[in-house]
């Protein structure tokens, strides 16, 4: 199957080495190229690309901007945001506005190729600069974490995408988007590793999601993200 990809970037001669590497591969088609944000929504109503690759810096509307107009269609495009930026100002807004893949432009071809194909195949990208980012944004959060024995009522409620997830899972997902290792968590809810592993193991089958770096990204586009001390 050929994918059909959109670039969307202001700077030509980004876009240009972008739109090469692309074309260098025999699943890839390039089917659109654009150097705003409005005309990147523009051509992925015109052409529905299965990927859009989107910088996030561009005149018009940035990429979180763009992002949410392109899902906001309904047309079954997939963003995969490519930038130089990896501060909270840009990473958290295009998580939320539901980019499904986040790279910095300092990756390899053969990266970004991957990157491409998995987002394509419905598979959460994340450099790992990002993060590392979204775990700092937890841990120096200056709210106090909810205490153990906290009520149900004082827990905030899961949102409607994590449907499936039991409430133990919830907890684990909470815990690892905060930044914490699979002994931490099992030290925090008072379970064993394995258990931990295998809560883990439930949850990204659930999500359909491969690894933890798609489940702390998944948990911050969803708010489901709680503060550590850790």
């Amino acid at each position: 199957m050929t994918i059909r990809v959109l670039v969307a970037d202001d700077q030509a001669v980004v876009r240009d080495g972008v739109v090469l590497l692309l074309s260098s591969a025999d699943d890839i088609e390039v089917v659109g190229q654009a150097g705003d944000g409005h005309e990147a929504v523009r051509l992925a109503v015109e052409q529905r690309p299965d990927v859009a690759l989107v910088d996030l810096r561009m005149p018009g509307l940035d990429g979180a901007q763009v992002t949410a107009e392109v899902l906001g269609a309904d047309l079954g495009v997939r963003v995969l945001i490519l930038t130089t930026y990896a501060d909270d100002d840009a990473v958290i807004p295009a998580l939320r506005a539901g980019a499904v893949g986040y790279l910095t432009k300092d990756v390899t071809g053969e990266a970004l190729l991957a990157a491409v194909r998995d987002v394509a195949a419905d598979r959460t990208v994340l450099d790992p600069a990002v993060q590392r980012r979204l775990v700092q944004l937890v841990v120096s959060e200056p709210e106090p974490r909810p205490a153990a024995h906290a009520t149900a009522a004082s827990t905030p409620a899961p949102p409607p995408e994590a449907e499936g997830l039991t409430r133990r899972e919830i907890d684990v997902v909470r815990l690892v988007a905060g930044g914490l290792n699979n002994r931490q968590v099992a030290r925090e809810l008072v379970l064993s590793q394995a258990t931990v592993k295998t809560h883990l193991n439930h949850i990204l089958a659930k999500l359909a999601l491969e690894d933890r770096g798609a489940l702390i990204a998944w948990a911050w586009r969803y708010g489901l993200v709680a503060p550590t001390d850790h």
